[in-house]
């Protein structure tokens, strides 16, 4: 099992990071930073973290992951397993029932993925451009609350 979370780990980063419009190249991307593995499995780990297709910016369509609204990718790609080594965090700010996380170039899709997938009752959604997050904040939530829920998807908020 832990083979196959720091493959989908890998993934959401190369996705991330990278402008990737088919599965070949996905796999390429994968092979690269370690990972050898089938289509069809490949095609099953997209669907698990439910990645879609959508244009870019230059109209391309390329794989993205939920809640990723802009398409904006990282100018020097890492290897994703450099990636991986740090969370890409690097402030976050709460003003009523927003937060806003920033964090490194092709970091904030995949936080912003781990805080949806974390399922708290004190966060309606988030959505992702290519460094920002945008947390909604159920009403009534105090800050230490949801810095407390962040800090389980954020090690460093801590």
């Amino acid at each position: 099992m832990k083979v196959k979370n720091s493959r989908l780990e890998a993934l959401k980063m190369l996705i991330s990071s990278m402008e990737l419009s088919s599965q070949e190249e996905v796999l390429r991307a994968l092979e690269a930073e370690g990972f050898q593995l089938t289509q069809a499995t490949l095609s099953r780990d997209l669907k698990q973290l439910k990645v879609a297709k959508a244009a870019s910016m230059n109209g391309k369509y390329v794989y993205v992951l939920p809640n990723e609204t802009m398409y904006k990718r990282v100018t020097t790609p890492r290897k994703a397993t450099e990636m991986l080594q740090r969370s890409g965090y690097i402030s976050v700010n709460i003003s009523g029932q927003l937060a806003i996380v920033k964090t490194r170039p092709g970091y904030a899709s995949a936080i912003a993925y781990d805080i949806d997938a974390s399922d708290s009752d004190y966060i309606l959604g988030t959505i992702a451009g290519d460094d920002t997050i945008f947390v909604a904040i159920r009403e009534g939530v105090t800050r230490g609350q949801i810095l407390r829920v962040l800090s389980y998807v954020i090690p460093e908020i801590g």
